[in-house]
């Protein structure tokens, strides 16, 4: 069974950082590639980033250059590390694991966290 718990949510204002952490397990880690997705109130889910088991990563257009996802295998954790936000970017983020092309956009998550929610507003 893989776990995936979502933490690092808040209010910030436009321009700002977050950073979000997606604990789970150094198996999940070596196994599958790990994402983000997002969710906007009457939108629907859509892709952010993913990381490869062996390291690739892949973001969206609408957040490339501003965010940056990254693993620690230590702390068996995926980061999510958002700066310039914007009001776009206000959305419940979720972390999900699975079958994945490293460093392309081909990912298949099977398995989904509880979202945190990131509100983005002056």
């Amino acid at each position: 069974q893989v776990q995936l718990v979502e933490s690092g949510g808040g209010l910030v204002q436009p321009g700002g950082s977050l950073r979000l952490s997606c604990a789970t397990s150094e198996r999940t880690l070596r196994t599958y590639s790990v994402g983000w997705f997002r969710q906007a109130p009457g939108k629907e889910r859509e892709f952010v980033a993913v990381i490869s088991e062996i390291g690739g990563t892949f973001y969206a257009n609408s957040v490339k250059g501003r965010f940056s996802i990254a693993r620690d295998i230590a702390q068996t954790t995926v980061s999510l590390q958002m700066n310039s936000l914007i009001l776009d970017d206000t959305a419940v983020y979720f972390c999900a694991a699975g079958a994945g092309k490293s460093g392309t956009g081909w990912f298949k998550p099977r398995w989904w966290g509880q979202g945190t929610q990131v509100t983005v507003s002056s």
